[in-house]
């Protein structure tokens, strides 16, 4: 039973992204683990809801940077109404794969692989670009897979090396499964990825409108506008130096970043508590485990890492 301080975070989650749009079934059939097990870093890292809202969006803001996957939300989809929609979309596409009985899993990458089939035009350089284009699925995949990995350290615990490697490896199967190749898998590797493709990226007009939707957009919940600044300015604290300096983000912008980073490592806990009912829980009920399962730390480490 939520707590009087536990119940208003929990109804501004289901409200933001409510349960049972996606279709899938979370409890059946029983000890099915799906693409990954309870054991996995996978399992953890995605259970974290603090970590997992603005590691997205941290990686959305990396991706207005690819002008190639800029390009692909500019073309073909409605970014400037639907916002919440595309993130309600990727958070259950995660979800899906992370936490659903193998079978589901593996439709919802079938069905994301359907709807990239369609997406495909040119840049405002003028080069063409596809959805299905190996490099750019995995610069969409390394930019999520780093988000969220950097949002679990900020707000839910530490996590040592050996099991962030273990994280970007396990993970690297659902983009290659989308068809990306030469998969970063090891923290190093991102690392080296970074600098590699940082020649291509650009901070254009197109990025700055999407950002500036991102910065206006209203979630159907209470406090709407101070919820977005909160969750949208902890997601620009997980940036990499590299980003924040293409984004023109001054003194100003990164101390805003950080206070918002640290109001929701103050609410982290709460909503930790309020949901003990999502995919993670039900997984692990559906695999004979406790759902506290994924509240795991790594290495012994749980509570929020502050920096």
């Amino acid at each position: 039973m939520p707590s009087p301080l536990t119940q208003p975070l929990r109804t501004w989650v289901l409200r933001a992204f409510p349960r049972g749009e996606s279709g899938l079934d979370y409890d059946n059939p029983a000890d099915d683990p799906g693409l990954f097990d309870p054991a996995s870093a996978t399992w953890r890292i995605h259970a974290d809801f603090a970590g997992m809202l603005s590691g997205g969006l941290c990686a959305l803001v990396l991706q207005t940077l690819h002008p190639a996957a800029l390009a692909g939300v500019w073309d073909h989809s409605n970014f400037r109404s639907d916002l919440v929609g595309r993130l309600r979309r990727t958070t259950h596409f995660v979800a899906g794969t992370s936490y659903a009985p193998r079978a589901q899993a593996q439709a919802q990458i079938a069905r994301v692989r359907r709807i990239h089939d369609r997406v495909q035009g040119v840049t405002e350089a003028g080069e063409p670009y596809s959805a299905n284009d190996p490099a750019l699925l995995t610069w969409v995949h390394v930019t999520e897979a780093f988000g969220f990995l950097q949002g679990y350290r900020r707000f839910a615990g530490p996590v040592p090396r050996a099991d962030a490697d273990r994280y970007y490896d396990e993970t690297r199967r659902i983009a290659e499964a989308l068809g990306a190749r030469d998969v970063p898998r090891s923290e190093a590797q991102v690392a080296d990825y970074f600098d590699a493709v940082q020649p291509r990226l650009a901070f254009t007009g197109r990025s700055r409108e999407v950002l500036r939707v991102l910065d206006t957009m209203r979630l159907p919940v209470p406090m709407a506008g101070l919820s977005r600044r909160v969750f949208l300015g902890a997601g620009m604290a997980l940036l990499p130096d590299w980003a924040r300096a293409r984004l023109g983000q001054g003194r100003r912008e990164r101390a805003q970043a950080e206070f918002a980073a640290r109001l929701l490592a103050t609410a982290a806990p709460l909503f930790r508590a309020g949901l003990n009912d999502g995919p993670a829980q039900h997984a692990c009920r559906r695999m004979g485990l406790d759902p506290a399962w994924v509240r795991r730390g790594f290495g012994g480490g749980n509570g929020a890492q502050n920096r």
